[in-house]
């Protein structure tokens, strides 16, 4: 799948996070409203992520080669990591600067148009994340789908913000401005955990979901047989490419070339079940003991204990 062209999305967000700081900026200046600063905090964030999300899907672009022979997809880990880091960093922020204003209000000025600015901002990042989350599907990219939802979120949290600062003009209770400011701070931290729990799971080589898991083995049991069998089922992510190996065993007075064929299909139907999947196997003889002596996850410790003894 040709990924090149996906840095056209890391400029989109670009834009739009230039494009939204600008006009948060001014909701916040004009109001002097805590909850539109940590909204055009978030802001900052988001330009942020996105310049980090442009570096990291050139990079991920790039072929394979003699260094990295499975390729820099797993670049696109560390984009959506520290996507997620800079977004626990501005909830913090948020909250320390929404404290001294639950202690102190601070009453809010020309709210109509601090609110029409966000208004816009909030539709803009909406837009921006419905094609950002298309082009993630499409791709399978995990860093337009960080950056998407990190946009979504900035779109309820201005639309909580707004309604906030509606209400606080209603009202007059200055004191929800500072809550407001809070409660997004909460809300956008969650996020921020959340990519960061997924990003350094993705850098663990964690294994494919159980949907995949299942379909592999789905189209495995098609091949069983009495004297047919597999074992030793390993699948790993990384990024958009997915690895899966396992061991076929078959009986041993079967040709080399009636093995090579019987794993070819296999492999064949698994890749085109798990988009961007790289399939080993290891062809086993069926009724060889050495052959069922190897279904732990690793076997570099029985390796170096039988050449101790």
């Amino acid at each position: 799948m040709e990924r090149s062209g996906l840095t056209r999305f890391a400029w989109l967000s670009i834009s739009a996070a230039l494009a939204t700081i600008a006009l948060k900026a001014l909701a916040y200046f004009v109001t002097d409203s805590v909850g539109l600063l940590s909204d055009a905090l978030e802001s900052l964030v988001n330009l942020a992520a996105a310049l980090m999300a442009l570096a990291m899907l050139i990079v991920a672009a790039r072929p394979p080669d003699e260094i990295h022979a499975f390729g820099y997809s797993k670049a696109e880990y560390f984009s959506s990591g520290v996507e997620g880091a800079l977004i626990v960093f501005a909830a913090v922020i948020i909250a320390w600067t929404a404290v001294p204003r639950l202690i102190t209000p601070q009453p809010l000025e020309q709210v109509g148009t601090g609110l029409a600015a966000s208004i816009i901002a909030a539709a803009l990042n909406f837009f921006v994340a419905r094609h950002l989350l298309s082009g993630s599907k499409q791709y399978r990219s995990i860093t337009l789908e960080a950056d998407a939802h990190h946009l979504m979120t900035d779109v309820w949290t201005s639309a909580g913000v707004v309604a906030g600062i509606a209400i606080v003009a209603l009202t007059g209770w200055t004191r929800l401005d500072a809550v407001i400011a809070l409660c997004v701070a909460g809300n956008i931290l969650s996020t921020g955990v959340r990519l960061l729990r997924r990003s350094l799971l993705g850098l663990l080589d964690t294994a494919l979901g159980h949907t995949e898991q299942e379909l592999i083995k789905e189209i495995l049991s098609r091949y069983a047989s009495q004297d047919l069998h597999y074992h030793a089922l390993r699948t790993r992510q990384a990024g958009v490419r997915s690895f899966i190996s396992f061991h076929v065993l078959v009986p041993g007075e079967w040709s080399v070339q009636r093995g090579h064929d019987l794993v070819e299909r296999v492999e064949r139907d698994i890749r085109a079940a798990i988009p961007g999947a790289t399939v080993f196997t290891h062809l086993e003889p069926i009724n060889d003991p050495a052959a069922w002596q190897d279904l732990t996850l690793d076997r570099r410790d029985d390796a170096i204990r039988s050449k101790c003894n």
